[in-house]
Order: C-alpha cells, then structure tokens, then sequence
C-alpha cells in the first residue's frame, strides 16, 4: 500500500492559450501518474482560449485562472501565485510525461535537503511523433543556435552530454547533483523543471512574469545552488511536422527577448553567452557543409530523416534571429499579438 506522507505535495502548473491540439496528452499523462492524487493538484493560467482547451480542463478535473496577460511567463507567475504544493512542476501544454512513474522519480532528489530543483537530463524519443518533434529529441534542443553556445540543458546525441557547459556533478546513480554557479549556466527552466515553491517564492521575480530559464540565472548570482538532473526524459510536442510553426515560435522567442528585456524582467546572461559559438554559428549556416557533416554525424548515431531538418533550422534560426535583433533594438517595446496564438 502507497505511504502517502513520504510524498511532497506537488503542483503542476501550466499557462495554456488554445493548446486544446496537445493539452489532453498533457493531462492524461499527469492524471496517469503513479502518485498518490491527494498530493497532486493541476492549475492552470489560460490566457483566453477559444478552442478547446477550457473543455478538457474541466474534463481532467483541473484548477483554473485567468491570465489577462495571454503569455505563457504571465500564466506561470499567476499559477504560481495559487500553488500549494511543497514542489512546482513547471509543466508546459506540450508536454507529455513519458512513465506513469516519471512524478515519483522527479521528486527524488528533493530528500536531499540541498537540491532547490529537479529537470530530465533528456527530450523522450518517439518515433511515430512529427520530425520537427524527433529533431529536437535528438539533438537535445528546440533552439539550433543553443547546440552551438553550449548552455543546452538536454542530452544531445550529437555532443553525448546533457549541456556544453562546464559542470561540476556528483553522479547519484539515478540522478546527477550538479553545482550551479554565478556566470554562464545551462538553460535551465522549461518543459518538466520541479522547484522547491519556497525556494521560488523567495526568488522575487517580477510579479506578473516568471520567465522560466530566468529563475536559476537569478539566483546563482547570490550563491552556488544544488540542483538535480534526473536521468529519464519528457516528451516535447514542440512542433510536429509544422515547420510554419517552427518559424512562429523563433520569431516569438526572440521578440519576447527584447520585449521583457526592454520591461526589465529578463535575468537570463545572454549577453554572457560564447561569443565564439555564435561566430561558429554564422559560419556553419553560411559555408553549409559543416551543418551537413552534423547531419551525417548524428544520423550514424541514430538513424532518422528527422536530421536532415538541421540545415534548415539553423538557416531559419540564423534569418529570423539577426532581422529580431535589428527589428527588436529599434521596436524594443512591441510585445508580440497573441490575438490568434495556438499550439
């Protein structure tokens, strides 16, 4: 019989904005988890959906709250704000958990009274999901541009390692405890990242945003911080077979980077970030061939079409992100219109 006390409470929280495309993926998958369900609570932030995914909130018995500001930062802060839970789960729409045992494994960690956080060291491979979807499992990123910075915080088949950055880490068997410290640091944040709420709540983030790589880049400025990547994955319905879709969702994440860098919200060091991979970057995308030499590489590992979407990606990537920054030097304060965003 489940001895429920030796479980955290858990919230997971979810911004949604007509997600009804993923969301039930999402909730069948917490709903079908191993955990004792008086330990658990759902709420959702849902920016004005018109599709279906107020429905199957309800349907999957969900708590919800309105989220005037329609973005997914303004959704986490707003579920924050109602948690209750020992341990927040910040679990995106298009996410799915892969184990019905994955809350148990994720929660782990927390009996080390040093650990603030817990994150999957790993994208879950599927082979029946969408390329785009593939790609990013096997690569370790849903931004190409990451791959060559370092500061990934996925494993990646194409480097063997969950990020490029060096990390100081204890190998715990089923979990990695690794050290945190002020200066560059994996983007840490999203798509399955469990953090102590008292841990979050002392943080003091901007009070309608909490930009989610934000957190830990914050913090480490005060001090070194413990935090745990566990040795499972998530899945990441990112963009299916949608390349329109991946192109929306470039454009947003570097308009909303100069938008809530010019609002005074973003903590993230992009700034800090190697200067030299994104030089790597621009030559890759420009001379071709060696963006096909990490194809042939990649797919000796794993055999599978989806990484022949990497030249593309990064020529997208590369296209989208240098028009944003000029655009968005000029034009910082145009948020972006969610008016008809959907997953």
């Amino acid at each position: 019989m489940m001895n429920h006390k030796r479980y955290p409470t858990v919230s997971v929280l979810i911004p949604t904005l007509n997600a009804a495309r993923v969301l039930e993926q999402c909730l069948v998958s917490v709903r079908q988890q191993a955990y004792p369900p008086s330990r658990l609570e759902i709420i959702i932030a849902d920016g004005g959906s018109t599709d279906g995914t107020l429905r199957l909130a309800k349907k999957y018995q969900t708590k919800v709250f309105k989220n005037p500001y329609k973005t997914g930062e303004a959704g986490k802060a707003i579920a924050l704000s109602r948690a209750k839970g020992e341990i927040v789960a910040l679990i995106d729409s298009d996410n799915v958990l892969p184990t019905k045992n994955w809350l148990a494994k994720m929660v782990q960690p927390f009996a080390d009274a040093e650990v603030v956080g817990s994150e999957p060291w790993a994208y879950t491979y599927r082979r029946r999901d969408g390329f785009i979807d593939r790609y990013c499992a096997l690569t370790g990123v849903g931004d190409p541009l990451c791959l060559f910075l370092g500061n990934y915080d996925r494993q990646s088949l194409l480097t063997g390692k969950w990020t490029g950055l060096p990390m100081r880490q204890e190998d715990k068997k089923t979990w990695l405890k690794v050290t945190l410290e002020k200066g560059r640091v994996p983007t840490i944040g999203a798509n399955g990242t469990m953090l102590r709420r008292r841990f979050l709540q002392a943080g003091s983030f901007a009070k309608n945003y909490l930009v989610d790589i934000d957190i830990l880049a914050k913090a480490i400025n005060q001090k070194p911080l413990k935090f745990a990547k566990v040795k499972i994955g998530i899945v990441h319905l990112y963009c299916g077979r949608n390349i329109n879709n991946f192109i929306r969702k470039q454009k947003r994440r570097v308009k909303d980077y100069y938008y809530y860098q010019a609002i005074g919200v973003r903590q993230y060091p992009w700034q800090q970030q190697d200067f030299g991979g994104i030089i790597k970057f621009g030559l890759f995308c420009l001379t071709v061939v060696p963006l096909f030499y990490q194809v042939a590489k990649g797919f000796l590992k794993k055999a599978d079409s989806a990484w022949f979407f990497h030249p593309l990606a990064c020529w997208l990537t590369l296209v989208i992100y240098a028009t944003g920054t000029i655009k968005g030097k000029i034009f910082k304060r145009q948020q972006m219109d969610r008016s008809r965003w959907k997953q």
